[in-house]
């Protein structure tokens, strides 16, 4: 109490103090004086309803102004330094930050930058109440914005951006220095607040903005009319509680939307996407400090931190400029990143990146902040900056990474450096209109409050897919064209002629959605476009990375295929290979390349390269950078290169780019771009294979060979795997080493080739020893035919029996000293250098068979969520074993669908038993299709409807407005009628998918060395596994009735323990003794489940564990069902590293939302998150936790779970 009453005390000095420095800012001019015709009574309750100590309550109390003056002297001096220095330079240049006198010249420009400035300003008045100058500047500021009569802008009737702004900061400001204020102004004011949120709060009923989500406006907007509720509510305003209830209604929507986003990107680009950051981050904080509504673990803030350590480029002054977009960021980030460290991350990671962009910040140029936006977040960043949180660089900070945005459909490498010689950064965007979670909401429509591309806007996109740019070096060679009307060729993509549809720039036409001011979404077409990254890997400093988008072109083009693949090779050369495939029908007969540079000082003027290619020079101060290209006829068209301004945030931008045009004479066409730096030399480049399966370029390097193999049908696994030699999608091969892109990389190291060199057979000394025997041959037969007189036919046999004899003899040496038929080219030994370490080891470069895959679990252990893994995807098809079509062979000995005891072995396979399920894995291994064709499905009422796609029944299965359970049993035998058709489909369009079989029942984790034998080495087994303690509590306490009574666990376990009395015949051939103790459990009357459940686990897992020990090491994966939930996107990597396939983008995405979002439902237990997979630690009783433990831990131990210790 005495602490708190000091605090309170000192609070009211400090007030009483500052009331005398704002004594002195009435205006002497009366003008602010009270009203004459106010009554006594009406002054009383005006005073009544303006208590003194109502503010500051938007972000801080009262009671915290004297540790805030603390820490802007103290952790937090090097923001209040910024803050004080704004203040500074707003009193120097009163003309450029003070409102204009009249509203006339306040409505004539964008006036954000009012509102903008206010919350810095009001925050130091707070702090240093010393400061009169600041403080009489800040009353003028906020008399002549209370006293005009909108604060809208005149060109933009209908743009509220500019009131919210102002209102914002407003609001925000007259919360800060309330106390300070005289009763008039406080009314005055207040009454401006109120009429302005108001208003605001009725066009959002209106606008466009009041329904379209994840865009902007709509934040800001939203924001600016929760900041004015809340401040108007601390006087009981009773409207207030409307407009709080409607801007909270409109955020949690926004939030619930953002959850499904698990990348942490925005659509809008960086520069927008910190705008409307700027709005959700302080929303979130008002919401928790107002409403108590915590969305702290929300996936996109959880992930929004990579949207800026990923986007900036080596040097930290600049970032990716996807969409409308200026050079950086429009807002913050600052702000926004010590928000996320002290609320989201709590490691540091934010404010170490906050401090580098801020220490780096460019003094002049187009990349300084704007004078509108650069000091608007100041106020929400000292307070939020948590300085206990010691800035702490990303774990790989400091070595060139490769990063995705599985949602956004964007890719970066080399991001979040220093600048630096070979700190290049290189960025390619493919992605779906709005990023894919809106886009798939708006296609399959879940939520009955959204109505498709009405309740979006992403018109600040561009027609952009398959654009990249290229900095070498941190120096931008190719680089997007930034804020601008929607062009495709203001984008780094290609363009078609002549286009039926061309609607500007005839005949040519480019992607979806151009040709005005914004992009165009609303068409039926437009709202269908997309790209899609189809692969992504690095390895060292190398990447590979492709898209396709073929979707984002008008059907009339009668395209089949626009896919682009970049490889970087090192950090000074990029590959880039374009394929574009069109039907036989389709009027096309060109497309044309765009590459942009904004810097003026560094234009791009035309270059020869090679003596023979065609291309551009960037001149960097002496330093080269070079690019050019060539068709796979070998031709070089020459370049037209151009320059353009353009008209964007209310100034124009000046852009070049390079044109260079394409024939395409046959139904394929392929060029390849080279881009490099000034520190390699390119001596060749060459087509050296074309098939329909892909090409190879050979590009020399440093007088060093390269050789670039890239799949261009690359939605066949198979032509993969037969052109490549494994089933990823590109792979470069030199001297030195051979990169398997999605595997890894082989060193052939410096020893092994001397070896091979010292090897290799000298075929120069063995010729001239032939020719020294040539040469005592002729002498010999010459002087034995003068001596001797023998016939010449004798002395010629003589000579051919010794050339073969020596012939003979030479192959004898050569097989002993080489191991090579043709050794004597010293053709080098592939193989693997212990020395380097890489994601992924190639141990053999012989290509295997591609994978047959299973999925074996304990059932209730997850095994479900894998489904997105693999669903929806060109490279496998899903089946659940057993379902309504596809049950597992009746034999004489049938697994049990919950799980058994039985062992079966390699020797049951080899001596022929359990042959209908032997000639059942055959079936689905050799011809999975033929396998599902000559299943007989009963048609129903679907005799004449169309099957779902694959892709379609998985949209289903993301859909979170479940239909009734009743609904759900009517149309069951329908489903699985659509299930099958499905699968034929899918299966019909893509013949060489892996099958993914997830055998449901826990028997078969037993009988994985029998499958091997059956299968053979194309097996590969993935198990899932679970924390015993998690298990149990799902089986007992996570529903009523039970899962344990509603499945009849005991049943299931007295069929197990009988299993074991018919272990000598040909039912259960071995049963597994783990299971043996318990029947001891199950003779109890009254058998405990907790430990009879231990006990289960534990012998299931135990058997699993020792079945494994059978198989090959490469042919079995154990991954745990947590770690599948807390780290989505590195378990599946890691199982697609297993399975020796690259993973797709689209599938980390499918994962990862459905383990972190909360919006998908396992079959047992309900949603699932990171947050939920610990209930058990939460809810169950601490004596069946250490039971549990007890009996458990050894294996429990193996996998890497650690027991439970209870919190006090």
């Amino acid at each position: 109490m005495a602490v708190e009453w000091g605090a309170r005390s000192g609070a009211l000095l400090c007030l009483m103090m500052l009331g005398f420095s704002f004594s002195a800012l009435h205006d002497t001019s009366g003008k602010f004086a009270p009203v004459a015709e106010d009554s006594d009574r009406g002054k009383l309750l005006e005073e009544k309803q303006m208590p003194s100590q109502a503010h500051p309550h938007l972000y801080f109390d009262l009671t915290e102004v004297n540790g805030l003056k603390i820490k802007a002297t103290t952790s937090h001096s090097h923001i209040f330094k910024i803050v004080r220095n704004a203040v500074a330079t707003m009193l120097e240049n009163p003309t450029l930050y003070l409102p204009p006198m009249s509203h006339e010249d306040f409505a004539n420009k964008w006036n954000e930058i009012y509102g903008n400035n206010l919350p810095p300003l009001a925050l130091y008045c707070l702090l240093r109440p010393e400061d009169t100058a600041a403080s009489q500047f800040l009353i003028k500021y906020m008399d002549r914005m209370s006293e005009y009569p909108d604060w809208m802008v005149s060109s933009a009737p209908h743009d509220e951006v500019p009131m919210a702004h102002s209102l914002t900061g407003f609001a925000t400001a007259y919360d800060f220095v309330y106390p300070y204020l005289d009763t008039h102004r406080r009314v005055r004011y207040l009454a401006k607040i109120r009429a302005v949120t108001e208003e605001l709060c009725e066009l959002s009923k209106h606008r466009g903005w009041g329904r379209q989500f994840l865009q902007n406006h709509q934040t800001t907007n939203i924001l600016a009319i929760l900041t004015g509720a809340i401040v108007a509510g601390e006087h009981n305003d009773p409207e207030s509680m409307i407009w709080k209830q409607v801007a909270v209604n409109y955020m949690e929507k926004t939030m619930f939307l953002l959850n499904h986003i698990v990348d942490g990107s925005l659509d809008e680009g960086v520069a927008y996407g910190s705008y409307t950051a700027k709005s959700i981050t302080q929303y979130v904080f008002l919401a928790s400090r107002h409403f108590d509504i915590d969305n702290s673990m929300n996936n996109w803030l959880r992930a929004h931190f990579m949207f800026y350590y990923a986007t900036v480029l080596p040097g930290f002054q600049r970032t990716v400029g996807i969409a409308d977009s200026n050079y950086n960021w429009f807002y913050g980030p600052e702000s926004q990143l010590v928000f996320l460290d002290a609320f989201v991350l709590r490691n540091g990671s934010g404010n170490w990146l906050a401090q580098q962009i801020r220490k780096h910040r460019p003094k002049d140029g187009p990349m300084v902040a704007s004078a509108a936006q650069g000091w608007a977040t100041l106020h929400t960043e000292f307070i939020w900056y948590n300085a206990e949180l010691s800035p702490k660089p990303p774990q790989d900070f400091g070595k060139a990474g490769m990063h995705v945005f599985s949602n956004w459909g964007v890719v970066t490498y080399g991001a979040g450096l220093p600048y630096a010689q070979d700190n290049t950064f290189v960025s390619f965007k493919s992605g779906k209109l709005g990023g894919r979670a809106v886009y798939e909401i708006v296609h399959s429509k879940p939520y009955s409050w959204v109505e498709g591309w009405t309740n979006f806007n992403p018109g600040h996109e561009h027609p952009d897919q398959n654009s990249f740019t290229f900095a070498p070096n941190g120096q931008v060679f190719v680089s997007e064209a930034l804020y601008g009307p929607k062009h495709s060729y203001l984008n780094n993509v290609l363009v078609f002629s002549p286009s039926p549809t061309s609607q500007c720039n005839k005949p040519w036409e480019g992607q979806l959605g151009e040709c005005s001011k914004w992009l165009r979404w609303g068409g039926k077409e437009e709202g269908d476009s997309a790209g899609e990254v189809i692969s992504a890997s690095s390895h060292e400093d190398t990447l590979f990375v492709s898209g396709e988008a073929v979707s984002a072109y008008s059907s009339a083009m009668k395209l089949n295929s626009v896919y682009r693949a970049l490889v970087l090779l090192n950090s000074q050369t990029l590959l880039v290979l374009d394929h574009v495939e069109k039907q036989k029908q389709s009027p096309l007969t060109s497309f044309s390349a765009f590459f942009h540079n904004l810097d003026i000082d560094l234009k791009y003027v035309p270059h020869t390269s090679l003596g023979r290619y065609n291309g551009a020079l960037m001149d960097v101060w002496d330093a080269h950078y070079k690019m050019f290209w060539l068709d796979s006829q070998g031709s070089s068209p020459h370049p037209s290169i151009q320059e353009v301004e353009q008209v964007a945030e209310f100034k124009k931008r000046w852009t070049q780019f390079i044109n260079v045009t394409f024939s395409m004479e046959s139904s394929v066409s392929r060029v390849v771009y080279l881009m490099h730096g000034p520190f390699v030399k390119v001596s060749d480049c060459k087509f050296t294979d074309m098939s329909k399966n892909g090409v190879k370029i050979s590009v020399t390097l440093n007088d060093t060979e390269t050789t670039v193999s890239i799949a261009t049908n690359y939605k066949d696994i198979g032509a993969r795997h037969s052109y490549l030699g494994f089933p990823g999608f590109a792979k470069a091969e030199d001297k030195h080493r051979v990169i398997r892109f999605g595997q890894g990389i082989q060193i052939i190291t410096s020893q092994e080739s001397q070896e091979k060199r010292d090897s290799t057979f000298d075929f120069g000394f063995m010729f001239s020893i032939i020719a020294v025997w040539i040469i005592c041959f002729v002498v010999v037969f010459l002087t034995m035919k003068k001596m001797l007189n023998v016939p010449f036919s004798k002395i010629l046999r003589f000579i051919l029996i010794s050339v073969l004899f020596l012939w003979v003899l030479e192959l004898l040496v050569m097989s002993r000293s080489c191991g090579d038929v043709l050794c004597g080219m010293a053709w080098q030994d592939m193989r693997v250098s212990n020395e380097v370490v890489t994601r992924t080891t190639i141990l053999n470069l012989t290509p295997g068979p591609l994978p047959f895959i299973i999925i074996t679990s304990l059932p209730g252990s997850g095994a479900e969520i894998l489904q997105h893994l693999f669903d929806n995807s060109s490279d496998f098809v899903y089946l659940r074993i057993p379902s309504a079509y596809l049950p597992v062979p009746e034999t004489n000995f049938v697994p049990d669908s919950l799980l058994d005891a039985c062992e079966w072995s390699r020797s049951d396979a080899q001596s022929g038993k359990f042959l209908a399920i032997q000639g059942w894995f055959h079936s689905m291994m050799h011809s999975i299709r033929m396998h599902l064709q000559n299943i007989q499905v009963y048609q129903s009422n679907l005799e004449s409807g169309k099957a779902l796609s694959v892709k379609e029944t998985g949209k289903k299965s993301r859909k979170l407005l479940m239909e009734p359970r009743a609904s759900l049993g009517k149309r069951l035998t329908d489903r699985n009628v659509e299930y099958i058709k499905a699968l034929r489909q899918h299966l019909a369009t893509y013949p060489n998918a892996c099958p993914v079989l997830n055998l449901r029942s826990g028997s078969w984790s037993l009988k994985l060395p029998f499958i091997h034998e059956v299968i053979g080495r194309s097996l590969r087994s993935v198990q899932v596994v679970r924390d015993p303690r998690a298990w149990i509590y799902l089986m007992l306490y996570n529903s009523n009735p039970s899962l344990y009574a509603r499945i009849n666990i005991k049943k299931h376990l007295l069929k197990i323990i009988s299993q074991s009395k018919n272990e000598a015949g040909q039912r259960c051939t071995k049963f597994d003794p783990a299971f043996q103790p318990l029947a001891s459990i199950l003779s109890q009357p009254n058998a405990n489940p907790v430990l009879l459940l231990a006990h289960l686990w534990l012998a299931h897992t135990s058997g699993s564990i020792r079945a494994s020990t059978d198989l090959p090491p490469h042919t079995y994966l154990r991954v745990k069902f947590e770690d599948i939930v807390r780290f989505p996107e590195e378990t599946a990597g890691r199982i697609h590293e297993f399975l020796g396939i690259p993973i797709a983008p689209a599938a980390i995405n499918q994962l990862t939302f459905a383990a972190s979002t909360n919006l998908y439902n396992l079959a047992y237990e309900g949603d699932i998150s990171p947050s939920k997979i610990n209930m058990w630690a939460e809810n169950m009783a601490s004596d069946d936790i250490r039971l549990i433990e007890d009996i458990c831990w050894p294996v429990m131990e193996t996998l890497g779970y650690e027991r439970h210790v209870v919190k006090h």
